[in-house]
């Protein structure tokens, strides 16, 4: 996630004006991986090229290129199109690898000392971001940014991506992730079933629990959420904080905050309005044991009015959903005395790429990246994967993109600058997995609301005493 506090201008998404993103399945934080001391910073494998403006990492012409992305909401074929590319271009070789198991098959290698080139480090067995960065395995991408853009060679990379991009991708002061895909969180509904019941879209929770109790009536759920990845019920529960509280709620939490959960009536308030959808049976019957596929096609077939998720949600439902379903986004309804506004939305980068240390073609892999940050390639993973990346204004506007993602470009709109993004899960992975443990023992009403606050504080508490996190600050 990654937008700054401020959010993005309202000029920038007019003009950025087609779309908005998907990530794959994200960060579900329930793999705690091990990485091993990095340190040796000599790149390996083919000859480096000569340096230029137009080759500022000296990618060697004929080398090998290993690339390994995780196959999730997005698929692969955007990437398969990228190596064909720059293979085009440089003359490499690229080896390509699509899985959903990107720990059990990159761990090993990342120990051994030969890790890929590139990799997109996502979905439930990503291997987190900051425990790489603390064992010294993530190359340094800040040269990335300062390369010229390969749109305008006047431009470096950096003045090119949204804002909050860089932010989202730093770990210890250092920008070692890059996140890629703009991706917009909340709740989504179905058009066709709204139409047919003659509902409203909810704008406060009472009314959002209004419509819950009407679906209950008419024999389906009021809220489906994937239980056993207690991630995207986190989605309305830290969406209400933020809403509740504002942006200072907000970097409390990031911040690592004494009383970031503990003494925050905004925190307790949230808690407790999730908590009211489990104690009046609003939940769709057997959600809390569902897998995010599972629950997101038992809402697809109208057995639940919502469900929280990303804006990926489109492309991963794509086989499941029906043709005139009609998917809505909607950003998550506000409590009483909210400081943001309805239209206040969580938006920003996601989807980290990462480069390792060890890479034995390191310079392939930074030149990779670069190239993911041109038009071309904007477009064609807007294309392949309906969604839009980081770069401003990197996609063709020929690209149409499907309903619910253009009702997600409608609420990004209406936000404006009041656009906000959480960092706590990038920058400290293990509070993230606990507050999700504490989430899904609330769903299944084995903690009430106060107990949730105290364990999620708890989580802040432990990840305040880690020397490392006093290099992470949000002003």
């Amino acid at each position: 996630m990654g937008s700054t506090g401020e959010g993005l201008g309202r000029r920038d998404l007019i003009k950025r004006s087609a779309a908005l993103g998907l990530i794959a399945v994200p960060t579900m934080s329930f793999l705690s991986a091990c990485a091993s001391g990095g340190g040796d910073t000599s790149t390996k494998g083919p000859d480096k090229g000569p340096v230029s403006k137009e080759n500022p990492f000296g990618v060697a012409k004929g080398g090998k290129l290993d690339v390994v992305v995780f196959k999730g909401g997005f698929g692969d074929d955007y990437a398969k199109a990228w190596e064909a590319a720059f293979d085009k271009k440089w003359g490499t070789t690229s080896s390509h690898l699509g899985t959903q198991e990107i720990a059990a098959k990159l761990q090993p290698r990342f120990n051994g000392g030969n890790p890929p080139d590139v990799i997109d480090d996502s979905g439930a067995q990503q291997i987190k971001v900051d425990v790489l960065a603390k064992g010294g395995q993530l190359a340094d991408l800040t040269g990335v940014l300062d390369a010229p853009s390969l749109d305008d060679p006047n431009k470096k990379v950096r003045d090119t991506l949204i804002a909050g991009t860089v932010e989202q991708g730093t770990q210890g002061g250092k920008f070692v992730s890059l996140n890629y895909v703009y991706t917009v969180f909340g709740l989504w509904y179905s058009g066709k079933l709204f139409k047919e019941k003659g509902w409203t879209e909810p704008k406060t929770w009472d009314e959002f629990l209004g419509i819950c109790a009407k679906a209950k009536e008419a024999g389906i759920g009021g809220l489906a959420h994937q239980g056993k990845y207690p991630y995207y019920i986190n989605v309305v529960i830290m969406d209400l904080i933020a809403k509740k509280g504002g942006l200072e709620a907000m970097k409390a939490i990031d911040n690592l905050a004494p009383n970031a959960f503990e003494g925050n009536p905004a925190a307790l308030a949230a808690v407790e309005a999730v908590y009211e959808v489990v104690e009046k049976g609003y939940l769709m019957p057997g959600t809390n044991g569902l897998t995010h596929t599972e629950s997101q096609t038992a809402w697809n077939q109208y057995k639940a009015a919502f469900i929280p998720s990303g804006s990926w949600l489109e492309n991963e439902q794509l086989k499941q959903t029906p043709e005139d379903f009609d998917m809505k986004f909607l950003p998550v309804p506000v409590l009483a005395d909210s400081k943001l506004p309805f239209t206040a939305i969580r938006a920003g980068a996601n989807e980290p790429f990462i480069v390792p240390e060890k890479a034995a073609n390191k310079a392939g892999g930074l030149e990779f990246l670069r190239s993911m940050l041109s038009r071309e390639w904007s477009t064609i993973f807007a294309q392949q994967a309906n969604s839009l990346t980081v770069v401003k204004d990197g996609v063709d506007p020929s690209v149409k993109l499907r309903p619910g993602t253009q009702s997600a470009v409608a609420a990004v709109k209406a936000a404006g600058a009041d656009t906000f993004n959480y960092l706590y899960p990038d920058w400290y992975s293990e509070m993230d997995t606990e507050i999700q443990n504490a989430s899904n023992e609330l769903m299944a009403q084995r903690i009430q609301p106060k107990e949730w606050i105290k364990r999620a504080q708890a989580a802040v508490d432990k990840a305040a005493k880690d020397p490392a996190a006093k290099n992470n600050h949000r002003s």
